[in-house]
């Protein structure tokens, strides 16, 4: 089993990281950056989302509906439009994959990501999300479904989180992929993880590692 944890202080400005540039495919919170590239995409050409957008990305972020992942990344701009949302967004080490869910990240660029959605990255940065994108992103991601409300979450028991989950049965294993990425109280957190024989396993391992890791700060 494989467990990387990153943690940024959006109060004090401290970080902490283990194993940050391990490599992991992305399972569902490559929906973060689906969304985020649409945004900008949307942005450079003048407008906001459409409903039909938006409805997608509802389902999306809130109840990760992989149909609606299918079709806002295309609407994004498809394998080469996500990765220059990556680039642009600062994600080096990000690289989008023809099947969404086998996209290449690892948690310090998971962490570069949250920054740019809930604070810490460079105001300056025109290339980056704006205000209206931020809120709605971060407004999406504190509104997610009960069953899938676990993981960072579990560090938070004030109930003060907002998250997107990801979790992939690999065929070749077996095994699992289960990650977990956010804001809790006053930390962004990225968990990502592989090798576990169960998904509630790893679940168990995630949330363990983000309690731990969120203690360091709060």
């Amino acid at each position: 089993m494989d467990l990387s944890v990153a943690v940024y202080d959006l109060a004090g400005g401290g970080a902490w990281a283990s194993g940050e540039d391990r490599t992991y495919v992305t399972a569902s919170v490559v929906k973060v950056a689906v969304l985020a590239a649409l945004l900008l995409r949307a942005r450079d050409s003048g407008r906001w989302l459409t409903a039909g957008e938006e409805r997608l990305a509802e389902a999306m972020i809130e109840r990760s509906d992989n149909e609606a992942a299918t079709a806002l990344r295309a609407a994004a701009g498809g394998v080469a439009g996500l990765d220059t949302a990556h680039a642009r967004l600062g994600m080096t080490r990000t690289s989008a994959a023809p099947a969404w869910g086998l996209t290449r990240t690892t948690a310090r660029d998971q962490l570069t990501l949250l920054k740019a959605v809930f604070g810490g990255a460079d105001p300056a940065a025109s290339a980056g999300l704006d205000e209206r994108s931020r809120r709605y992103l971060a407004g999406l991601m504190g509104r997610v479904v009960p069953g899938q409300d676990w993981g960072i979450s579990a560090a938070a028991a004030d109930g003060d989180w907002a998250l997107k989950n990801g979790w992939l049965p690999r065929s070749d294993s077996g095994l699992w992929v289960v990650h977990s990425v956010g804001r809790v109280r006053n930390c962004l957190v990225a968990v990502l993880s592989d090798g576990h024989t169960t998904k509630d396993a790893g679940i168990a391992r995630v949330e363990e590692a983000a309690v731990s890791a969120v203690r360091r700060f709060v």
